[in-house]
């Protein structure tokens, strides 16, 4: 199987509820908010570890997530220093023999959005949701991409942009998917951010 860049995304700096959604489900270093972290996303799968091997070696960072998943491998390390984090995704890059624009260009593959949610749907979704509840009568929006790791970076410009609740963010898989709520104006303002983001990274369609 060819070696593939899926994912290389970096997040300058990590928002509240973006933070504490990662340290929630992570397998490994818990980050925190302030925190600047890279998400590294490669195929085969099982090249993620020799990944992992390298940027930590390389630099002060830290892995919260090292998952294979069926044909991918995703990989987030962090640290209060964005340079240590740039440098231990240049290693890898070096590694990898690719360059940023190397990784695959996010595609959003579906938008929802949904308005004064019912109370037994915001009761379905409160069932599986890592972040904050969904309170029926809010305003709901689903963002499905591809490559999946790229809604991580997603959820933190959403967060950024308007003063909405982080409800799930599933980054692992084919596609990954992004859950928000709020007013219906900052919804609509947050899912402009997250489009916003998507569209302005570089890479091979």
């Amino acid at each position: 199987m060819t070696l593939q860049l899926r994912t290389y995304a970096f997040i300058d700096r990590m928002q509240p509820q973006a933070a504490a959604h990662v340290a929630a489900t992570c397998q490994g270093d818990v980050p925190v908010a302030g925190m600047s972290e890279l998400y590294i996303e490669v195929a085969p799968g099982n090249e993620i570890f020799r990944c992992a091997d390298i940027a930590l070696k390389a630099a002060d960072v830290r892995p919260a997530l090292q998952v294979v998943e069926r044909e991918f491998g995703l990989l987030e390390i962090h640290s209060r220093s964005q340079a240590e984090v740039f440098a231990a995704g240049q290693a890898v890059l070096e590694h990898l023999q690719l360059k940023e624009t190397d990784r695959v260009k996010p595609k959003v593959a579906s938008a929802m959005f949904v308005t004064n949610v019912n109370p037994y749907q915001a009761q379905l979704i409160n069932k599986w949701r890592k972040g904050n509840l969904l309170i029926a009568g809010r305003s709901l929006y689903v963002l499905e991409v591809s490559p999946a790791a790229y809604v991580t970076l997603a959820a933190n410009e959403a967060e950024k942009a308007a003063e909405i609740s982080i409800v799930e963010v599933r980054a692992l898989g084919r596609f990954g998917r992004l859950f928000i709520s709020g007013t219906e104006s900052d919804v609509q303002a947050a899912a402009g951010a997250c489009t916003k983001v998507l569209d302005e990274m570089a890479g091979r369609e």
